[in-house]
């Protein structure tokens, strides 16, 4: 494993982790979805199936929700 590849890691983490922070549940999934992404790319670097999968399953979940209309309460 390279140098770089594991700056793309902590990249990833500093993502999610910042994604969690965020009040507005919109902005939390974008950042997280980007989070995700760069996860998807350190998953492919290393290579590591797991990483790779759980990623790119939270990716399609946080897009569902961010696509999917607003419910009117």
């Amino acid at each position: 494993m390279t140098n770089y590849t594991e700056y793309i890691g902590y990249i990833a983490s500093a993502l999610v982790l910042t994604s969690f922070l965020m009040k507005n549940i919109t902005y939390l999934r974008v950042i997280n979805t980007v989070g995700c992404g760069v996860f998807i790319l350190y998953g492919t670097l290393l290579p590591s199936v797991p990483i790779i999968v759980t990623n790119a399953a939270i990716v399609l979940v946080n897009f569902y929700y961010l696509i999917r209309p607003a419910k009117t309460v």
